[in-house]
């Protein structure tokens, strides 16, 4: 009876308390909800500095780098201020025609990203199913992997006179060299992800007696999407480099072809501005392509 008495008011006031902190918790919580996520404290200003910082200075110490070189060659390299200026003019007006070997550095870059594009498109239409029979049938991989092996490390460019010959354009051998080097990491990466499907799809899919197009459709293609995507990336990198060299060797519209033409002028700027170019849309390329790969990835939950 008397311990009753004396843990009573001790329980209660107990629960008093605990009843008091669960408000004051809530309290905050909704108050912290009302600041702005910009001034609520703990925000880490050191992810912000690090994400531009770095970047700022790599930058920094190209134009420095870049700047000691103009002065070591006596101005045979053009200063970046000199080169910024030249850019200016010609981005002023990108998509002028005076001839059909005087345009705009605009229509030069469209002119390379539809040779891209075709070559890239051929490509996928062949690579891409011929990875899934390739990775899907053994007797496939083993006939087609020496012919791959043997032909991948070859330079594209190596390519380009075979194409000339059968095609008789120039245009049409572009696209053909954009072609060959492209449809490669395709096959590859696509067939890659079709032998690394797990075995426990294929036996429930034999078990369910799936039909070929089925399995390819509700089992292999959903999980070879990131290892395709992935390829198509490589292939995407590939085509825009080889186009360049391509088109210095061909002629005619386009970016490469006009590095190529504005060396023959000797003018120097130029050319620098047109690997700013060249690298500018690679990254556009690539960044976009790996937005669209990452919206298809995903992370296995672990136990």
């Amino acid at each position: 009876m008397v311990s009753s008495v004396f843990h009573s008011p001790l329980a209660t006031r107990a629960k008093d308390v605990a009843i008091l902190q669960d408000e004051a918790t809530g309290a905050v919580k909704a108050l912290q909800a009302t600041i702005p996520a910009e001034t609520q404290p703990g925000y880490d200003w050191n992810d912000l500095l690090m994400a531009f910082l770095p970047p700022v200075l790599g930058l920094l110490l190209l134009v420095l780098i870049w700047s000691m070189v103009s002065m070591a060659t006596a101005g045979s390299i053009p200063t970046p201020i000199d080169t910024a200026k030249q850019a200016i003019d010609i981005f002023s007006d990108p998509f002028y025609r005076k001839g059909p070997n005087d345009q705009g550095v605009g229509w030069n870059v469209l002119a390379s990203l539809q040779r891209v594009a075709l070559g890239f498109g051929l490509a996928a239409v062949v690579g891409i199913p011929a990875g899934f029979v390739i990775g899907r049938f053994e007797f496939m991989s083993r006939m087609f992997n020496p012919l791959i092996s043997l032909m991948r490390p070859v330079s594209p460019l190596a390519w380009l006179p075979i194409g000339l010959l059968v095609f008789k354009g120039a245009h049409p051998a572009a696209i053909w060299t954009i072609f060959i080097c492209s449809i490669w990491p395709m096959i590859i990466n696509t067939a890659v992800g079709v032998q690394r499907v797990p075995q426990d799809y294929m036996n429930v899919a034999r078990v369910l007696n799936l039909s070929e197009w089925k399995i390819v459709t509700k089992i292999l293609f959903p999980s070879v999407l990131p290892y395709m995507l992935t390829g198509v990336r490589l292939a995407v990198g590939t085509a825009w480099l080889v186009i360049v060299a391509a088109e210095m060797l061909t002629g005619g519209v386009g970016i490469g072809f006009w590095v190529w033409d504005e060396w023959n002028n000797l003018n120097v700027k130029n050319i620098i501005i047109a690997i700013f170019i060249i690298g500018i849309v690679g990254l556009m390329l690539e960044y976009a392509l790996i937005k669209i790969a990452s919206a298809f990835t995903y992370e296995e939950v672990k136990s």
